[in-house]
């Protein structure tokens, strides 16, 4: 009975803030992990996919009647720099399918692992915070990781490797611009903002891209089920999610958190498409060493 009272007991201790938002952003990264292998799976063009994806997410967030009476009140100021960040996402988005359709789903997925590198730079010149050399020496150690990844790509995946790697760019600049102005409004507010500015920047753009057939073909009944996971299952539930765990958190911890993405990623895409005879051991000791830098992290930031 004692120890069902001190188990009661221990279930009511309050969990931290952080603590929290650490548990949202690794349920993010399990929802994401899966973006990949979705995008993989959807035959549509990766400028069609994201026009889609972006477009499902934004009108859904908009018929929120919440989302609406706090856009009428938000400063056009506020909203034009959310709707600039919304265009990083959707230039993000594209390079990172892009280099899913170019290579395959773990390159593109991999790629993402030189996130905590642009974002030791670029995060405390955005966030206006000191900069941590440290950080920028733990985003360093994926580096022998990334050169063996590169060495495991077959040559006629190298470009979308270099597209994976301009992904991971864009992904750490609106990542440190959503940690400094995420306080200032709703998250799926934030959300419907950014993901509708990128909706109509793909439009604008999309035409004036080299393209064959429709710019924005209609998809079939199977892609149309696997674009409507992946916008509300992967989309709009971890997007604002991570949106609130960035409150708590910064984005250098949350996008090393991201990083266990490839793990979620490269193990469904060797289930399914057995992608691990497309790439060499080297690949996959990259991936360990990545993994590590994830592993570690923690456990300096705890020590701090």
């Amino acid at each position: 009975m004692l120890a069902v009272h001190s188990f009661r007991f221990r279930c009511r201790l309050p969990v931290s803030a952080q603590s929290k938002a650490l548990l949202q952003i690794h349920f993010c990264v399990l929802l994401w992990g899966l973006t990949a292998i979705l995008g993989k799976l959807i035959s549509l063009p990766a400028t069609a996919l994201v026009w889609w994806r972006m477009l499902l997410v934004s009108v859904t967030a908009l018929l929120v009647p919440r989302v609406l009476r706090q856009l009428r009140a938000m400063p056009a100021k506020l909203i034009a720099t959310y709707a600039g960040i919304g265009c990083v996402v959707a230039l993000h988005w594209l390079t990172f399918y892009g280099a899913i359709k170019l290579a395959n789903a773990s390159v593109a997925v991999i790629s993402m692992a030189l996130c905590p590198i642009f974002l030791a730079l670029v995060e405390p010149w955005i966030a206006r915070r000191p900069f941590d050399l440290r950080e920028l020496g733990l985003g360093l150690f994926v580096v022998p990781g990334v050169l063996l990844v590169v060495g495991g790509t077959p040559a006629g995946m190298q470009l979308g490797l270099l597209v994976g790697v301009i992904s991971a760019f864009l992904a750490s600049t609106f990542s440190a611009l959503n940690k400094r102005y995420v306080g200032q409004a709703d998250a799926l507010s934030v959300t419907a903002i950014e993901l509708g500015a990128g909706t109509v920047l793909l439009t604008i753009a999309a035409p004036l891209l080299p393209h064959s057939g429709p710019v924005f073909p209609l998809p079939g009944l199977r892609d149309a089920v696997l674009l409507v996971i992946l916008a509300y299952g992967c989309t709009l539930l971890p997007f604002a999610l991570s949106l609130i765990a960035l409150r708590q958190i910064s984005a250098f911890t949350a996008q090393l958190a991201i990083n266990l993405e490839p793990v979620y990623a490269i193990a469904i895409a060797a289930l399914l498409f057995g992608e691990q005879r497309q790439l060499d051991g080297h690949f996959y000791l990259g991936v360990l060493i990545i993994v590590a830098a994830v592993i570690v992290h923690p456990l300096l930031a705890r020590r701090r």
